[in-house]
């Protein structure tokens, strides 16, 4: 669904432009506790649901004849990493291919933000938590309830598009017949998205739950013994062998994660620090994780891309059908060496194809990452002082 230039007038394109900014702004302050604390791995794991929703998105899916969706991903996002960090997610997503891809407008940047990245998230989000907090506390709920909101947010997506072209569309279409046909082909679309999220979602829980913000709440805290008491390794601060609990953890005690007991049990003893090894082995199990993700999304970037439908997504159905996809302009970007996924003077489209998405990959990986570890490293910045023990004087 992505909108390209041409469709939605300067005034309505700026003033969504502001609301993304905004909505931005504001994950960024949200995203720093998302990804702060002491776990160093969720900065690179939501550069990796970046790039996999990235890839994810080039797998376009027949829904009806003549017609194809794809992710949009904001449920996937928002269940994984968090809904702050899931709007800076699809914000990345969302640049890398409107600057080097030619997939989506520049001067709509913030239509496509507002609408694909802040919509989905916030529906998707709100949905999956009222649902999980009525339903039993299970991952069976967890992966149900993503379904839901997955499958809710792609309408409602399109809804909201849909009243952006009625304040400042520039071809006079009836805006009840567009708004019937854009709902009617996104929940079709829905489907999909919903069966892609869950799926993934599920995936995620059967190995790393605990790298699955939307069940954090779902275990319990894992306890160590540590110097003939149990503590929650999730603490901040664990209390040493002394038992004194106004002193700092010794360098081997870490915080751990409540569903990497197995892990952790198994490097706990009755004596502080012997607790030491299980962070390692958690950090190599994410490690694999990550890698493992990257794999896939390169696979499906650059190999099973080749065999997505051909045929227009939802939104260029609809402008076809409604006859405003007329006033398309020309993407500024159409000159870039990656326009339209493929790789500028590389007549072999399987390898055009394959070499395209395998850069945005990197590209997109590389960015998230990046982004999310300054903004990590700002919030543990700001903590920092509140952190620092003084001794008492004696």
């Amino acid at each position: 669904m992505h909108v390209p230039d041409g469709f939605i007038n300067a005034p309505v394109s700026a003033a969504a432009g502001v609301v993304a900014a905004g909505a931005v702004a504001v994950s960024l302050r949200g995203a720093r506790r998302e990804l702060g604390g002491a776990d160093d791995r969720l900065a690179p794991l939501a550069g990796l649901v970046a790039a996999f929703i990235f890839a994810v998105q080039m797998l376009n899916f027949p829904v009806a004849a003549g017609t194809s969706g794809h992710l949009l991903g904001g449920a996937l996002a928002a269940i994984l990493v968090g809904p702050y960090t899931g709007v800076l997610c699809l914000a990345v997503v969302l640049l890398m291919q409107g600057l080097l891809f030619a997939d989506g407008g520049l001067t709509a940047l913030g239509v496509n933000i507002t609408v694909m990245g802040v919509v989905t998230v916030v529906v998707a989000y709100g949905l999956f938590r009222a649902l999980v907090r009525v339903l039993p506390r299970t991952r069976r709920s967890v992966t149900a309830a993503s379904f839901a909101a997955a499958l809710v947010s792609v309408p409602a997506s399109a809804a909201a598009f849909t009243l952006l072209y009625a304040i400042g569309g520039v071809t006079e279409v009836p805006i009840g017949s567009v708004l019937t046909a854009m709902v009617g082909v996104h929940v079709l679309i829905g489907i999909g998205e919903a069966l892609i999220t869950m799926a993934t979602v599920g995936a995620v829980l059967a190995v790393r739950p605990d790298l699955v913000y939307g069940a954090r709440d779902l275990a319990a805290p894992l306890k160590l013994r540590v110097g003939g008491e149990l503590i929650d390794a999730d603490a901040d601060r664990a209390r040493p062998a002394s038992g004194d609990p106004a002193a700092p953890a010794g360098p081997g005690v870490r915080p751990g994660s409540a569903a990497d007991g197995a892990d952790a049990a198994a490097g706990t003893a009755h004596g502080a620090g012997t607790a030491a090894p299980a962070p390692a082995r958690t950090r190599a199990r994410t490690r694999t994780f990550w890698l493992s993700g990257l794999a896939a999304s390169l696979v499906l970037a650059g190999v099973v891309s080749f065999y997505a439908s051909g045929d227009p997504d939802g939104l260029e159905k609809v402008a076809s059908d409604k006859g405003f996809d007329a006033s398309v302009e020309e993407h500024a970007a159409a000159d870039s060496p990656l326009a339209d996924y493929g790789v500028k003077d590389i007549d072999d489209a399987r390898l055009s194809g394959a070499l395209a998405g395998t850069v945005g990959v990197g590209l997109t990986v590389a960015a998230g990452t990046g982004i999310f570890w300054a903004v990590r490293r700002r919030r543990s910045a700001e903590a920092g002082p509140a952190d620092v023990r003084v001794p008492e004087a004696r």
